[in-house]
């Protein structure tokens, strides 16, 4: 495997050899300049795969030297830009000018390498996709089994045109997975329009979805309204928990999916559907078609091509990672004090449910840096944030055993496995009984001691 290229630039000596330093004790190639005709000379020699810019040098200056490279130069190589009098216009003209990311002086050593690893990954996808994907993108985060392979399908579907529907629980990112779809398709220069299907009423479905040619109430004052399906013209239209949408626009959806064009409220001209419908919905909305539920021939036109998003505790081995994702983004965006998770922590979050996915864990880290306290999070106060427990409804795979004493757990997880392989041997207690290996006399009284109702259900 080729060892990533990076060259730093700064007419900082100390910070020079710092960063040559480090990044080389990571396992990165370092090529170091002072300003910008060693940095023009070390390129030539040999393209980078990523390049540290320092903003405030004397002679020419990052920006201008960035400007330059990205007028003359095709490489992709992605920058990151340094300085330690930055301001949001100077990193609006970098991001403008091509930059990848903008990091502040005096450096954190664990944001660096961070940002070092985003850009090099941007790099490579640039040469597979022949487009530099921007930091906000939030690229599926993982390295297990599930993460690799929704990554590889993702990329797969981007570029086709047909509907997808992306299944999975509440607050497993199914948006966000939508808005990478978009963003490694062709679309992606166009808008990315969401629409919360709950958010439909019956009386506005037809306004909201096609827009209108004319006024519907004095109020409007004679203007147009564009609706949601031409914003999203030539991008996509996101439409999230599907299943929620009123009857009226379901309808609606059906005929435009099937025709290819609409009418605005009030108009005569036909108007060409240009956008991607991408969709989101739950587990088991395929058995909610019929008579009284969602409309099959509508669920047809948005699963042409389906995206099963596993719940996080399907891939707890990524929460670790997922942990520092969500430290970073929050620290950047919002400035607060840097946290990190101590081993323990994370190994206790490993084996926490996540009942409500990646959502809860980007709300505990959100929580958690608000808080602020030491830069260590330890085990206490993951236990202190924890001791809410689950609704007793919730199923087992979803509630936190490991916060109850031995006993209680085990009392839990025996009531919950009966429960459920009772119902599949259809409250039949002796197939009950050789399904799971046990005297019948003794589960009996086993059910019994665990308040398991059994007797309303018909027996062998």
């Amino acid at each position: 495997m080729t060892i990533p290229h990076i060259l730093v630039v700064d007419d900082e000596a100390d910070i020079r050899g710092l960063l040559k330093e480090i990044l080389s004790e990571e396992g990165y190639e370092v090529d170091v300049a002072a300003n910008a005709v060693q940095a023009r000379a070390s390129r030539a020699r040999q393209t980078p795969d990523l390049v540290l810019l320092d903003i405030w040098m004397p002679d020419v200056d990052g920006i201008s030297l960035l400007r330059e490279w990205s007028a003359s130069t095709t490489d992709g190589c992605p920058v990151v830009m340094m300085s330690g009098h930055g301001t949001v216009e100077t990193a609006v003209e970098a991001t403008r000018l091509g930059a990848f990311d903008f990091v502040e002086k005096p450096l954190s050593l664990a944001k660096l390498l961070r940002t070092v690893e985003r850009a090099l990954d941007a790099g490579k996808r640039r040469k597979q996709s022949g487009k530099l994907l921007s930091p906000a993108l939030m690229v599926p985060v993982g390295k297990s089994k599930q993460m690799q392979q929704l990554r590889t399908e993702l990329q797969q579907i981007a570029g086709n045109p047909s509907s997808v529907l992306l299944i999975g629980e509440p607050g497993s990112g199914r948006e966000a997975f939508a808005r990478y779809l978009h963003e490694r398709s062709p679309r992606a220069g166009h808008p990315f329009v969401t629409l919360i299907a709950s958010s439909l009423r019956e009386a506005d479905a037809e306004s909201r979805l096609f827009g209108r040619d004319g006024p519907t109430h004095p109020s409007d004052g004679g203007a147009r309204q564009t609706g949601l399906l031409e914003e999203a013209a030539g991008g996509t239209l996101f439409i999230h928990e599907v299943e929620d949408l009123p009857p009226s626009a379901q309808r609606l959806l059906v005929g435009v999916l099937e025709s290819g064009q609409f009418l605005r409220m009030g108009g005569s001209e036909p108007v060409q559907l240009t956008a991607r419908v991408l969709s989101s919905g739950q587990p088991g909305i395929e058995n909610r078609t019929g008579a009284e539920g969602f409309r099959r021939d509508l669920l047809a036109h948005l699963n042409m091509l389906i995206v099963r998003v596993p719940p996080l505790r399907d891939y707890a081995e990524d929460v670790p990672e997922l942990l520092r994702h969500y430290v970073d983004r929050v620290v950047d965006t919002e400035g607060l004090q840097f946290r990190r998770f101590s081993v323990a922590a994370q190994n206790r979050l490993r084996n926490y449910p996540w009942p409500d996915n990646v959502r809860e864990l980007k709300n505990l880290v959100h929580r958690l840096l608000i808080q602020g306290g030491a830069e260590e999070i330890r085990l206490e106060e993951i236990e202190r944030e924890l001791a809410v427990q689950a609704p007793p409804g919730e199923p087992l795979v979803k509630q936190d055993l490991l916060a109850l004493p031995l006993r209680e757990a085990r009392e839990q997880f025996e009531r919950a496995y009966l429960q459920q392989q009772l119902l599949l041997c259809n409250g039949k207690v002796g197939q009950l009984a050789k399904r799971v290996g046990m005297e019948r006399t003794h589960l009996y009284r086993k059910l019994r001691s665990l308040g398991v109702d059994f007797r309303n259900i018909s027996e062998d």
